[in-house]
């Protein structure tokens, strides 16, 4: 059987050829790492919410699997592990699936790290409590069919977090122009404006299904304290999230309500 795919092939040799610099916070993912307490903030809050987590407890999430799809060196799998998720981590990179491997030994953390793909995964039945959908899906072939695939792997109840970038004028200044040839924080060429999604693109993806869709959740960057934080301004940054719904007559927590934001 042919399995369908969505990666793209150059922009996995992108980021392959520097997959050793995942976890050199000066280095070439250098933006990622500042980003990552708000977003880890943004995926704690939502998930506590979403399963009635205590807040207080030092492994909240204990007894829920959690897939990272397209996690690079692990920036998020590990800090999901130490939360008490069993975390699977996937990426089409060998290269970063192995820096992110290497990383997790040397940290004591077990960490189902594998290289293949969301539609390989989906085929092989694999379903999870949660999917973090974290700076991927502008880097895809076919991101409606990526979206919708990930979203069959939820499982009733689930919870998917999709960050991504707007595609507005404001993006492209800052993001593309701004961020790879201005500031030089992102290598050139790491991001193709015309891949960037719109928050009602990525609802359209996923009409029909028996998913809830909420947001978008702005992240803006503040040049003078050089840190983000979730913002009503959703032009450049955001998140949504997914949620599939429980099976007729089934229990569970309700939906997180928040307000979307943008």
């Amino acid at each position: 059987m042919t399995i369908h795919t969505s990666i793209d092939p150059a922009e996995v040799e992108r980021f392959s050829r520097i997959a050793a610099e995942w976890w050199d916070p000066k280095g070439k993912f250098a933006p990622l790492h500042k980003f990552n307490p708000t977003r880890l903030a943004f995926i704690r809050d939502q998930a506590l919410h979403r399963f009635s987590r205590d807040e207080r407890a030092r492994r909240p999430f204990e007894g829920l699997r959690l897939l990272d799809i397209g996690c690079g060196g692990g920036l998020l799998s590990e800090p999901m592990t130490r939360l008490g998720f069993a975390v699977t981590g996937v990426d089409a990179s060998e290269r970063n699936i192995g820096t992110a491997s290497a990383h997790a030994a040397e940290q004591g953390l077990s960490i189902d790290y594998r290289c293949s793909t969301a539609e390989a995964l989906l085929a092989a039945g694999e379903t999870f409590d949660v999917i973090l959908n974290m700076e991927v899906i502008e880097h895809v072939a076919d991101p409606a069919q990526f979206l919708r695939d990930c979203g069959a792997m939820l499982a009733p109840g689930g919870l998917m977090i999709v960050a991504t970038l707007n595609r507005t004028l404001k993006a492209f200044a800052l993001a593309k122009v701004g961020a790879e040839y201005v500031l030089r924080w992102l290598p050139a060429g790491t991001h193709d404006w015309s891949k960037f999604l719109k928050p009602e693109e990525l609802r359209g993806f996923l009409d029909g299904e028996s998913l809830a869709v909420d947001g978008p959740y702005g992240v803006v960057f503040d040049p003078l304290t050089g840190r983000w934080s979730q913002s009503h301004d959703a032009e450049v940054n955001y998140m949504m999230t997914v949620v599939r719904a429980f099976a007729r007559g089934d229990g569970g927590p309700s939906p997180v309500t928040v307000a979307a934001q943008g």
